[in-house]
């Protein structure tokens, strides 16, 4: 018989941590974090922080460094750019992936924030996820270009703007798993389903008019589960913070498979 509970081990323990606010807090607001640390033996918990926002930036990435140095030093999560550019800190918030430094508190309007990790992903602690894998499947689309000439020895490979336009939009993924770990399908089938950022860079480089192994890179992905588990879900499309289109992407490849097979 299927399982369909967690384990108990990963099922959220109700002994969460509260940290109140200071006396005199002007404007108190409660960050509800989930907190996991697998080498102490103790199940996830959900952490509660009453921190002050009128002495905090105005995004939740903000929020998380204040809690971080000013209330509890243990937390750990995953930053770097704080512009949407890195992707590091890609996490889900309020019930959606998104990214912490361009999530802003007050676009959250339940009472309570709350911070997960990227669902479905290992956890290293805390809200960090273990993207090993996620980053083979980008790797396994071998995104680099890939010619059987020889190369210009006096100018770049050329591309006309027409030509550059359409990997303008794919080349702005910044791999931060965000659609991945929203679709259903990379849920159950991530050890076989390459995911819709992997399969977005495997289209990047097939549309590439400098790219001389389209052939090669459409024999790789057609395949019953690198490809096909996409059901056309859209979850992706609408979890990327980079307003990109990995869907479109997808079936624009299952198009490109379809044709060659005619």
């Amino acid at each position: 018989m299927v399982q369909l509970t967690l384990p108990p081990e990963s099922r959220i323990s109700k002994n969460g941590r509260q940290f109140k606010a200071p006396a005199g807090t002007k404007q108190p607001r409660t960050f509800r974090v989930y907190r996991f640390d697998p080498d102490s033996g103790e199940r996830p918990r959900v952490d509660s922080y009453e921190i002050d926002m009128a002495s905090c930036g105005p995004m939740v990435l903000d929020a998380l460094i204040k809690i971080k140095n000013e209330v509890d030093p243990t937390l750990a999560f995953r930053r770097s750019c704080r512009e949407g550019i890195c992707g590091s800190c890609a996490m889900n918030i309020d019930g959606v992936n998104t990214l912490a430094c361009i999530k802003a508190c007050e676009d959250v309007k339940s009472s309570e924030v709350r911070i997960y990790p990227l669902p479905h992903m290992p956890v290293v602690k805390d809200l960090v996820p273990d993207l090993t894998q996620f980053y083979a499947q980008y790797a396994a689309v071998k995104p680099w270009l890939t010619t059987r000439s020889p190369a210009p020895t006096d100018r770049e490979r050329h591309q006309s703007k027409e030509d550059q336009e359409k990997i303008d939009r794919p080349s702005a993924c910044i791999l931060c798993a965000c659609c991945s770990t929203s679709c259903p399908s990379y849920w159950w089938n991530s050890d076989r389903y390459l995911g819709p950022a992997a399969l977005l860079a495997a289209y990047r480089w097939i549309i590439d008019s400098r790219d001389d192994a389209t052939g090669e890179r459409l024999d790789f992905l057609e395949d019953p589960f690198r490809l096909y588990r996409c059901h056309t879900i859209m979850n992706c499309t609408e979890a990327c913070p980079k307003d990109l289109n990995p869907a479109r992407a997808i079936a624009d490849i299952k198009r490109m498979i379809d044709q060659r097979r005619n």
